[in-house]
């Protein structure tokens, strides 16, 4: 179990509560003027240090942000009311009734992330690996303990080290997958340039796609996250990408998303595809033209099969 008595004393610096929850300095500073929190104390140097259970309540409010809810809502609620509010927001149970093939695995990985054993947390998700196959392990196992891991962290019943300790295994083992896919050997096979956009550093929704493109045939030319966007326009170039794809978390604010795509698109040549996916609500709720946004990994296979029958 975690042991949280010794660290209630620690404050993080503005930029470290940036890096830990995703919300900007400029978004804190403004919250601390407009709701009265986070409400951080003054180091020796006049800094501001955030005590770490409002560090914890900036990560609820960053979650219930991704999940929908407005600022001027849930910033001023009580930490009592917001672990209320994700209670009826998350619904874990409900989303494990989806898939009721991976329950069992779910609850196991979830098992030995608490027990702090990385060595048999990846044997297990390793054999789920070779049961279900690179595909299906990919939509049926990781999709849902993504979602399980996030909604336990949420919870308070993962801590932000064993969700980091959780991604690194997963992309370890799909990095893995990726590598034993045979090149293809079809000269129309399409060129897949993935990335993400500065401000985006989380890559195994990325790694995720790229494994599933990988399967279906793809070349995939992967550039890690965070690529400026001329230099994205750049590569896609050199590389002779047929299609772009992206991914976004959530942590980029709205504007920065539809501004960036928009003008992504217009860099990039007309006939290159770009495609977008991720848990970034802007991207289903504004449509941006030329850009298709996938909503489920299974999308992947059917935009692919549309990109090869418009090429005959």
């Amino acid at each position: 179990m975690s042991d949280r008595t010794t660290a209630e004393a620690l404050t993080l610096s503005i930029a470290a509560v940036e890096r830990d929850t995703g919300l900007s300095k400029d978004t804190l500073r403004v919250w601390e003027r407009r709701y009265g929190f986070p409400s951080p104390s003054r180091d020796a140097q006049g800094e501001r240090a955030y005590p770490l259970e409002q560090v914890e309540k900036l990560r609820l409010i960053k979650r219930l942000l991704d999940a929908g809810h407005r600022p001027g809502r849930i910033v001023p609620m009580p930490a009592a009311e917001l672990n209320e509010l994700t209670a009826s927001t998350v619904d874990q149970p409900q989303r494990r009734a989806e898939n009721p093939v991976a329950a069992a695995d779910l609850d196991r990985a979830l098992e030995l992330l608490r027990r702090h054993d990385p060595a048999a947390l990846r044997r297990e998700l390793g054999r789920m690996l070779v049961r279900h196959g690179i595909s299906r392990f990919v939509v049926d196992v990781v999709a849902p303990l993504n979602t399980a891991v996030g909604d336990a962290w949420l919870r308070g019943q993962v801590e932000v080290y064993e969700e980091h300790l959780y991604t690194e295994t997963v992309q370890s083992l799909l990095r893995q997958a990726i590598a034993s896919v045979p090149e293809p050997l079809d000269g129309g096979a399409p060129s897949v340039l993935l990335t993400t956009f500065p401000g985006e550093p989380h890559g195994l929704g990325l790694l995720m796609c790229e494994t599933l493109m990988a399967m279906d045939g793809c070349r995939c030319v992967a550039l890690g996250t965070q690529t400026p966007l001329w230099d994205i326009v750049l590569a896609a170039r050199s590389y002779r990408a047929d299609v772009v794809a992206l991914s976004f978390s959530g942590c980029m604010s709205p504007n920065q998303v539809v501004d960036g795509l928009a003008e992504l698109r217009e860099k990039l040549p007309a006939g290159t595809g770009l495609w977008v996916g991720g848990s970034a609500p802007v991207l289903f709720r504004r449509r941006i033209d030329g850009v298709t946004a996938l909503d489920s990994l299974e999308r992947i296979g059917v935009e692919l099969q549309r990109w090869r029958e418009a090429r005959g």
